[in-house]
């Protein structure tokens, strides 16, 4: 049984979302505030965290930020529909998905379902190895060289999209539809912001041309 953390401090937001995912037949937890998701994502190791970005005391960013410092579990951020700024600090800071209020909780379960499927794919021990690249997809795990590189859930999803097709121009669209869904709310910048991070960690090589006018293509010769 997978476990979702739902984080706000709406009551009403915790029992709706949270009595939705359970009749879905996920464990779910529940926190008011950043301390107490904190703990609880520490103690109880969730598959995903549901985020809402304004909290007491520590916000969601906050939150996200110390998350990000030691568990990379797939995070879904809250936000309202004028915090346009910080889905893109949540983007930047970590976060893999979000979702703007007001919602509906069957749209929450689906992305949830979504992520699941990635984090859990049944996909045999398939690698896809490079000249500076290898992707472990059933263990989910990526070396650059013969060093191990951490990433998020989305990141390895997306890289792995890409090394997929090597050679070939993706638009952002199609790496959106690969990822999320073909329900997907959200902008086409979000995988701007996550190409951005892989870049970063790919570094020194430069693995992710963008392509003008089209999207991304991912050139490592195998």
């Amino acid at each position: 049984m997978s476990t979702v953390l739902v984080v706000d401090d709406e009551a009403s937001v915790v029992e709706l979302v949270g009595a939705y995912l359970e009749r879905e037949g996920y464990r779910v937890l529940a926190a008011r505030d950043g301390e107490t998701a904190l703990r609880l994502a520490q103690s109880e190791r969730p598959d995903v965290v549901i985020l809402d970005i304004m909290l007491p005391g520590l916000d969601g960013i906050q939150v996200l930020a110390r998350l990000r410092q030691e568990s990379d579990v797939y995070v879904i951020l809250l936000t309202a529909r004028s915090e346009e700024a910080d889905k893109l600090v949540g983007l930047a800071v970590g976060a893999d998905d979000y979702v703007t209020k007001p919602f509906s909780p069957r749209e929450v379960a689906a992305r949830v379902k979504a992520a699941l499927r990635r984090l859990y794919p049944e996909r045999g021990t398939r690698a896809l190895s490079f000249d500076h690249l290898r992707i472990d997809s059933a263990a989910h795990r990526v070396w650059l060289d013969a060093r191990e590189i951490e990433l998020t859930p989305t990141e390895f999803e997306l890289l792995q999209v890409l090394a997929e097709h090597a050679g070939q121009a993706l638009t952002r669209e199609q790496m959106l539809e690969r990822l999320w869904g073909h329900d997907f709310y959200g902008e086409e910048r979000v995988v701007d912001v996550h190409i951005g991070h892989l870049r970063q960690k790919l570094a020194p090589y430069d693995l992710i041309q963008t392509v003008r006018g089209v999207g991304y293509r991912f050139e490592d010769a195998e």
